[in-house]
């Protein structure tokens, strides 16, 4: 599993073999089937996960209930690290396995005393939300500026594959489009 890890690390920031055992040493592995809501909005939470397989989405429920995704987290990939992702201790954003996962957890204060500790570490955890913030922005720009056809072709570009793995009703959802759109546009583009 270690390999995972560090495969993970250093695709965001290279550190020492030492640094990354400082990680692992911190690690728990835990599954999610398919369909579980693992991180709830307005429930504490007090971990950082590496996605070491599966597929999974972030979301928020819109005044109607209905689901609005978020983001969508890939393997090898780090989800919304804790700084980000939770407020007064408690998480602002439900995620839910679209796939079932494997993942790896740790406490984020041991993870904070790390940073604080180790340089390496501190730059590690300062490029992941460097990354965070960066995604955060295209999306952002995406949904202001972008017609729906650029959406759709940039979330193909930015998630190979992924269109065919995961709902579309996500997808629509993440793209700000209704799935009548989605379904037309992804007719248009086959052609």
């Amino acid at each position: 599993m270690e390999h995972n890890i560090k495969e993970i690390v250093n695709n965001i920031y290279p550190i020492s073999d030492r640094s990354i055992q400082e990680i692992e040493n911190l690690l728990r592995y835990v599954r999610y089937e398919k369909g579980t809501v693992f991180i709830r909005k307005n429930q504490g939470n007090q971990l950082e996960y590496f996605l070491l397989e599966g597929i999974c989405k972030n979301y928020l429920l819109s005044p109607e209930g209905e689901e609005v995704t978020i983001s969508f987290f890939t393997p090898k990939s780090i989800l919304s690290p804790y700084t980000t992702r939770v407020n007064k201790q408690q998480s602002i954003l439900n995620f839910r396995a679209v796939t079932e996962l494997r993942i790896a957890t740790m406490d984020a204060h041991a993870f904070e005393q790390c940073m604080i500790e180790n340089i390496e570490i501190r730059n590690f955890g300062n490029a992941v939300l460097r990354k965070e913030l960066a995604l955060k922005v295209d999306k952002e720009i995406g949904l202001a500026a972008f017609t729906a056809k650029e959406r759709l072709l940039a979330f193909r570009e930015r998630y190979p594959f992924l269109e065919n793995q995961i709902p579309h009703t996500d997808i629509a959802s993440y793209l700000g489009i209704t799935n009548v759109t989605l379904s037309r546009l992804r007719k248009d583009l086959s052609r």
